[in-house]
């Protein structure tokens, strides 16, 4: 089959071998594909990833043992528990100490003509949802996680820090919670898709806010968490989003002096995401730069690590 393999340095390939489903796993066709910041990171190092790259994905079930899924559009949740352990038995197999995960930890991914995931992991995509809006509930659901990890309030001053993709994401999800949010980006056309929304956006340059209850960091920099410290305020909460190969050092003094707590933020609530795009609440199209073929997925990577770049799209079936 198709697919692009990182080792070292990226590859589009024609035979890689085709997965075969284990008992409770589905054989599912890719369809649509979306290029993350992580896996951007990947080539750059992070979590010394080997084989086939991409976690976010809409297919079509082609083989399972439950015949109601056969033919179904789905995507899937990228941790893979071993199903036994007490985080497993907990539902929390997000943190399973022997997971794999999705083109990113000893799984190949879906950069491929055909990936292999447990039934559990499955979502059904309404017929409402577009193949291109359906390549971001994975990211969304990342956004909606912040939600369901700390109750945030109609009167909570919150400040999303970054202007790619999540962090657009990101803002769009807390701004259902009513709160005072501000976005803060370096890029005047990337802040214009939340304007349109009607939140409130300012650039970098021009940002001299200071005292929120809650900032997340949503920059892809090592930067990010220092300035996020600079604009909590004491006893606040800073979460954090942001993945990168590159290391940084920050004062934890100031976590303890000021009281802050340090919330990390990663997978979320499938559920919440595709309800919220079904509902029109998130607008996405704004947010795809470009579509490739999985043929020219080499150059699609070159275009979403450009700076001015947000979703880019693999069609591949």
């Amino acid at each position: 089959m198709r697919a692009l393999v990182f080792n070292k340095k990226l590859e589009y390939v024609t035979d890689y071998p085709v997965p075969e489903p284990k008992e409770n796993e589905a054989l599912i066709r890719i369809t649509h594909a979306g290029i993350c910041n992580t896996d951007i990171e990947i080539t750059r190092g992070y979590m010394d990833f080997k084989g086939v790259l991409g976690h976010e994905f809409t297919g079509i079930v082609e083989k399972c043992s439950n015949n109601k899924l056969i033919g179904k559009r789905v995507a899937g949740e990228i941790n893979l528990g071993c199903g036994k352990c007490l985080y497993c038995r907990n539902q929390m197999q997000n943190h399973c100490p022997g997971r794999s995960v999705l083109g990113i930890l000893n799984k190949d991914g879906v950069f491929a003509d055909y990936i292999t995931l447990p039934v559990g992991n499955l979502h059904e995509i309404p017929k409402s949802i577009s193949e291109e809006e359906a390549v971001f509930i994975e990211p969304l659901a990342a956004a909606y996680e912040i939600i369901k990890q700390i109750n945030i309030s109609s009167s909570d001053k919150v400040c999303v820090l970054g202007d790619g993709k999540l962090g657009l994401l990101v803002s769009q999800a807390l701004a259902t919670t009513g709160s005072k949010l501000t976005a803060v980006g370096k890029h005047r056309e990337k802040l214009s898709i939340l304007d349109k929304t009607g939140i409130k956006t300012i650039l970098k340059a021009k940002f001299r806010e200071r005292d929120f209850d809650m900032v997340v960091d949503c920059t892809g920099s090592p930067s990010g968490i220092k300035t996020a410290l600079k604009i909590v305020r004491p006893g606040g909460k800073i979460v954090l989003k942001t993945t990168i190969a590159e290391k940084s050092q920050i004062d934890l003094n100031q976590f303890v002096i000021n009281e802050i707590s340090l919330i990390g933020s990663r997978c979320g609530p499938f559920p919440d995401a595709i309800k919220a795009i079904k509902s029109g609440k998130i607008d996405l199209y704004p947010l795809i730069s470009d579509v490739f073929s999985i043929e020219d997925g080499k150059k699609a990577f070159k275009q979403a690590a450009k700076k001015n770049a947000l979703k880019v799209i693999l069609k591949i079936n």
